[in-house]
Protein backbone atom coordinates (compact mmCIF):
# COMPACT_ATOMS: atom_id res chain seq x y z
CA UNK A 1 0.00 0.00 0.00
CA UNK A 2 1.08 3.40 -0.59
CA UNK A 3 2.59 4.81 2.37
CA UNK A 4 1.25 7.45 4.34
CA UNK A 5 2.72 11.19 5.55
CA UNK A 6 0.21 12.44 8.54
CA UNK A 7 -2.73 10.57 7.32
CA UNK A 8 -1.97 11.65 3.59
CA UNK A 9 -1.49 9.14 0.79
CA UNK A 10 2.13 9.70 -0.82
CA UNK A 11 4.56 8.28 -3.65
CA UNK A 12 7.48 9.15 -5.53
CA UNK A 13 7.76 10.35 -8.99
CA UNK A 14 11.45 8.75 -10.36
CA UNK A 15 13.04 9.01 -13.75
CA UNK A 16 15.72 7.60 -15.48
CA UNK A 17 18.34 10.32 -16.37
CA UNK A 18 21.68 11.09 -17.64
CA UNK A 19 21.24 8.46 -20.52
CA UNK A 20 22.90 10.65 -23.33
CA UNK A 21 26.13 9.78 -25.05
CA UNK A 22 28.97 11.33 -26.76
CA UNK A 23 27.14 13.84 -29.17
CA UNK A 24 24.63 11.42 -29.08
CA UNK A 25 21.10 12.83 -26.92
CA UNK A 26 18.27 11.33 -25.17
CA UNK A 27 15.77 13.11 -23.63
CA UNK A 28 15.80 16.35 -21.99
CA UNK A 29 16.86 15.94 -18.58
CA UNK A 30 16.48 19.69 -17.60
CA UNK A 31 12.95 19.83 -18.64
CA UNK A 32 12.04 16.85 -16.65
CA UNK A 33 13.57 17.53 -13.59
CA UNK A 34 11.14 20.43 -12.32
CA UNK A 35 8.34 17.73 -12.02
CA UNK A 36 10.10 14.66 -10.59
CA UNK A 37 11.31 13.90 -6.65
CA UNK A 38 14.12 11.68 -7.84
CA UNK A 39 16.13 10.58 -10.57
CA UNK A 40 18.17 7.28 -11.65
CA UNK A 41 21.52 8.46 -13.35
CA UNK A 42 22.89 6.01 -15.89
CA UNK A 43 26.20 5.06 -14.74
CA UNK A 44 28.22 4.32 -18.28
CA UNK A 45 27.54 0.99 -18.97
CA UNK A 46 24.02 0.79 -21.01
CA UNK A 47 24.57 4.61 -21.18
CA UNK A 48 25.58 8.19 -20.14
CA UNK A 49 29.31 9.30 -20.15
CA UNK A 50 31.72 11.19 -17.31
CA UNK A 51 30.16 14.47 -18.46
CA UNK A 52 26.36 13.19 -19.30
CA UNK A 53 27.14 12.00 -15.63
CA UNK A 54 28.64 15.60 -14.11
CA UNK A 55 26.29 17.67 -15.84
CA UNK A 56 23.16 15.29 -14.77
CA UNK A 57 24.17 15.86 -11.00
CA UNK A 58 24.53 19.39 -11.03
CA UNK A 59 20.77 19.61 -12.76
CA UNK A 60 19.60 17.13 -10.06
CA UNK A 61 21.04 19.58 -7.31
CA UNK A 62 19.96 22.90 -9.10
CA UNK A 63 16.52 21.62 -8.97
CA UNK A 64 16.66 19.82 -5.52
CA UNK A 65 16.33 16.48 -6.71
CA UNK A 66 17.07 13.73 -5.05
CA UNK A 67 19.88 11.56 -6.69
CA UNK A 68 20.73 8.03 -7.31
CA UNK A 69 22.51 5.37 -9.60
CA UNK A 70 20.91 3.52 -12.42
CA UNK A 71 23.63 0.98 -13.34
CA UNK A 72 22.49 -1.46 -16.14
CA UNK A 73 24.50 -4.29 -18.53
CA UNK A 74 27.58 -3.43 -20.25
CA UNK A 75 26.15 -3.02 -23.79
CA UNK A 76 25.55 0.83 -24.75
CA UNK A 77 24.63 -0.48 -28.53
CA UNK A 78 21.49 -2.37 -27.21
CA UNK A 79 20.96 0.08 -24.39
CA UNK A 80 20.75 -2.20 -21.57
CA UNK A 81 17.70 -3.62 -22.56
CA UNK A 82 19.33 -6.94 -24.34
CA UNK A 83 19.54 -9.87 -21.54
CA UNK A 84 23.43 -11.35 -21.34
CA UNK A 85 24.43 -14.16 -19.52
CA UNK A 86 25.72 -12.99 -16.04
CA UNK A 87 27.22 -14.84 -12.86
CA UNK A 88 26.16 -13.79 -9.70
CA UNK A 89 29.46 -12.51 -9.26
CA UNK A 90 29.42 -10.84 -12.02
CA UNK A 91 26.20 -9.02 -11.13
CA UNK A 92 27.61 -7.83 -7.69
CA UNK A 93 30.64 -6.29 -9.39
CA UNK A 94 28.85 -4.54 -12.37
CA UNK A 95 26.62 -3.25 -10.00
CA UNK A 96 29.38 -2.24 -7.32
CA UNK A 97 31.68 -0.46 -10.03
CA UNK A 98 28.88 1.79 -11.15
CA UNK A 99 27.80 2.63 -7.67
CA UNK A 100 31.54 4.12 -7.39
CA UNK A 101 31.82 5.77 -10.61
CA UNK A 102 28.71 7.78 -10.19
CA UNK A 103 29.19 8.81 -6.34
CA UNK A 104 32.60 10.05 -7.41
CA UNK A 105 30.72 12.89 -9.32
CA UNK A 106 28.89 13.42 -6.06
CA UNK A 107 31.74 13.74 -3.74
CA UNK A 108 33.27 16.77 -4.72
CA UNK A 109 29.76 18.42 -3.55
CA UNK A 110 29.85 16.71 -0.06
CA UNK A 111 27.09 14.41 -1.49
CA UNK A 112 26.21 10.72 -1.45
CA UNK A 113 23.96 8.85 -3.31
CA UNK A 114 19.91 8.29 -1.86
CA UNK A 115 18.79 5.28 -4.18
CA UNK A 116 19.84 2.71 -6.26
CA UNK A 117 17.87 1.51 -9.52
CA UNK A 118 18.86 -1.25 -11.89
CA UNK A 119 18.56 -0.68 -15.60
CA UNK A 120 16.32 -2.07 -18.22
CA UNK A 121 17.64 -6.24 -18.84
CA UNK A 122 19.46 -6.11 -15.36
CA UNK A 123 16.69 -4.80 -13.71
CA UNK A 124 13.76 -7.51 -15.36
CA UNK A 125 16.45 -10.90 -14.83
CA UNK A 126 17.05 -9.26 -10.87
CA UNK A 127 13.38 -9.19 -10.69
CA UNK A 128 12.73 -12.62 -11.48
CA UNK A 129 16.42 -14.23 -10.65
CA UNK A 130 16.69 -14.45 -6.67
CA UNK A 131 20.34 -15.61 -6.91
CA UNK A 132 21.24 -12.24 -9.30
CA UNK A 133 18.85 -10.25 -7.43
CA UNK A 134 20.38 -11.14 -4.05
CA UNK A 135 24.07 -10.20 -5.66
CA UNK A 136 22.47 -6.98 -6.83
CA UNK A 137 21.77 -6.51 -3.08
CA UNK A 138 24.84 -7.31 -1.43
CA UNK A 139 26.55 -4.88 -3.74
CA UNK A 140 24.31 -2.13 -2.72
CA UNK A 141 24.40 -3.10 0.81
CA UNK A 142 28.55 -3.53 0.74
CA UNK A 143 28.80 -0.26 -1.03
CA UNK A 144 26.16 1.63 1.31
CA UNK A 145 23.97 -0.25 3.65
CA UNK A 146 21.56 3.01 4.14
CA UNK A 147 20.83 3.53 0.30
CA UNK A 148 17.07 3.00 -0.49
CA UNK A 149 16.73 -0.05 -3.23
CA UNK A 150 14.24 0.52 -5.61
CA UNK A 151 12.51 -2.49 -7.41
CA UNK A 152 10.14 -4.22 -9.44
CA UNK A 153 6.45 -4.61 -6.75
CA UNK A 154 6.62 -7.37 -5.60
CA UNK A 155 9.84 -9.22 -7.02
CA UNK A 156 12.81 -11.12 -6.07
CA UNK A 157 14.50 -8.09 -5.76
CA UNK A 158 12.50 -6.40 -3.47
CA UNK A 159 12.47 -9.76 -1.17
CA UNK A 160 16.73 -9.95 -1.56
CA UNK A 161 17.37 -6.23 -0.47
CA UNK A 162 15.13 -6.57 2.51
CA UNK A 163 17.06 -10.32 3.05
CA UNK A 164 19.88 -7.81 2.84
CA UNK A 165 19.00 -5.14 5.68
CA UNK A 166 18.46 -2.50 2.98
CA UNK A 167 15.48 -0.40 2.96
CA UNK A 168 13.24 -1.31 -0.11
CA UNK A 169 10.91 1.20 -2.52
CA UNK A 170 8.62 -0.73 -4.32
CA UNK A 171 7.95 0.52 -8.14
CA UNK A 172 5.49 0.97 -10.33
CA UNK A 173 5.22 1.81 -14.39
CA UNK A 174 2.59 4.66 -15.25
CA UNK A 175 3.58 3.21 -19.48
CA UNK A 176 3.82 -0.68 -18.77
CA UNK A 177 1.06 -3.66 -19.17
CA UNK A 178 1.83 -6.54 -16.31
CA UNK A 179 1.07 -9.84 -16.31
CA UNK A 180 -1.29 -11.71 -13.76
CA UNK A 181 1.86 -12.34 -12.22
CA UNK A 182 3.01 -8.81 -11.38
CA UNK A 183 5.52 -9.02 -14.13
CA UNK A 184 5.56 -6.57 -16.89
CA UNK A 185 4.79 -7.28 -20.28
CA UNK A 186 7.94 -7.68 -22.90
CA UNK A 187 8.05 -4.91 -24.65
CA UNK A 188 7.73 -6.82 -28.13
CA UNK A 189 4.17 -8.23 -26.89
CA UNK A 190 0.86 -6.62 -27.44
CA UNK A 191 0.14 -4.14 -24.76
CA UNK A 192 3.66 -3.74 -23.73
CA UNK A 193 3.12 -0.31 -24.08
CA UNK A 194 0.83 2.32 -22.80
CA UNK A 195 0.65 5.42 -25.22
CA UNK A 196 -2.34 7.59 -24.29
CA UNK A 197 -1.28 9.89 -21.67
CA UNK A 198 -4.84 9.87 -19.93
CA UNK A 199 -4.68 6.19 -19.92
CA UNK A 200 -1.34 6.43 -18.31
CA UNK A 201 -2.20 8.82 -15.18
CA UNK A 202 -5.65 6.79 -14.92
CA UNK A 203 -3.56 4.08 -13.98
CA UNK A 204 -1.14 5.65 -11.59
CA UNK A 205 -4.11 7.13 -9.86
CA UNK A 206 -5.67 3.81 -9.81
CA UNK A 207 -2.70 2.44 -8.51
CA UNK A 208 -1.36 4.37 -5.78
CA UNK A 209 -5.21 4.77 -4.05
CA UNK A 210 -5.64 0.73 -4.57
CA UNK A 211 -2.13 -0.62 -4.19
CA UNK A 212 -3.24 -3.17 -7.17
CA UNK A 213 -2.51 -2.80 -11.20
CA UNK A 214 -5.14 -4.36 -13.63
CA UNK A 215 -3.04 -7.03 -15.54
CA UNK A 216 -3.48 -7.92 -19.30
CA UNK A 217 -6.43 -10.14 -18.59
CA UNK A 218 -8.24 -7.62 -16.65
CA UNK A 219 -7.12 -9.62 -13.24
CA UNK A 220 -6.20 -7.25 -10.29
CA UNK A 221 -2.60 -8.00 -9.23
CA UNK A 222 -1.56 -6.50 -6.00
CA UNK A 223 1.63 -4.14 -5.51
CA UNK A 224 2.91 -1.60 -3.78
CA UNK A 225 3.19 1.79 -5.63
CA UNK A 226 5.62 3.83 -3.94
CA UNK A 227 7.62 5.42 -6.44
CA UNK A 228 6.15 5.90 -10.39
CA UNK A 229 8.56 5.52 -12.81
CA UNK A 230 8.30 7.99 -15.76
CA UNK A 231 10.73 7.30 -18.84
CA UNK A 232 12.65 10.47 -19.62
CA UNK A 233 13.80 9.16 -23.18
CA UNK A 234 10.28 8.91 -24.27
CA UNK A 235 8.71 11.88 -26.29
CA UNK A 236 6.85 14.31 -24.31
CA UNK A 237 8.18 13.05 -21.09
CA UNK A 238 8.64 16.75 -19.54
CA UNK A 239 4.99 17.14 -20.48
CA UNK A 240 3.95 13.74 -18.71
CA UNK A 241 5.86 14.45 -15.33
CA UNK A 242 4.00 17.93 -15.47
CA UNK A 243 0.97 15.83 -15.82
CA UNK A 244 0.67 13.52 -13.65
CA UNK A 245 2.06 15.12 -10.89
CA UNK A 246 -0.32 17.53 -10.87
CA UNK A 247 -3.44 14.77 -11.06
CA UNK A 248 -1.73 13.12 -8.31
CA UNK A 249 -1.38 16.34 -6.01
CA UNK A 250 -5.09 17.64 -7.13
CA UNK A 251 -6.23 13.93 -5.91
CA UNK A 252 -4.95 14.66 -2.42
CA UNK A 253 -1.45 12.34 -2.97
CA UNK A 254 1.75 13.92 -1.49
CA UNK A 255 4.10 13.58 -4.29
CA UNK A 256 7.90 12.98 -2.24
CA UNK A 257 11.15 11.08 -2.55
CA UNK A 258 11.38 9.06 -0.03
CA UNK A 259 13.38 9.48 2.56
CA UNK A 260 16.52 7.61 3.57
CA UNK A 261 19.63 7.05 1.20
Amino acid sequence: MTEKTGGKPAVDLNCDLGESFGPYRMGDDAAVLPYVTSANIACGFHAGDPAVMARTVRLCREFGVRIGAHPGLPDLQGFGRRELRLSPEEAYDIVLYQLGALEAFLRPYGERLHHVKLHGALYNMAAADPALAQSAAEAVRDFCPSLLLYGLAGSQLIRAGQEAGLSTVSEVFADRGYRPDGSLLPRHEPGALIHSTDQAIARVLDMVRSGTVAAGDDSRVPLAAETVCIHGDHPGAAAFARLIRLELEASGILVRSPPGG
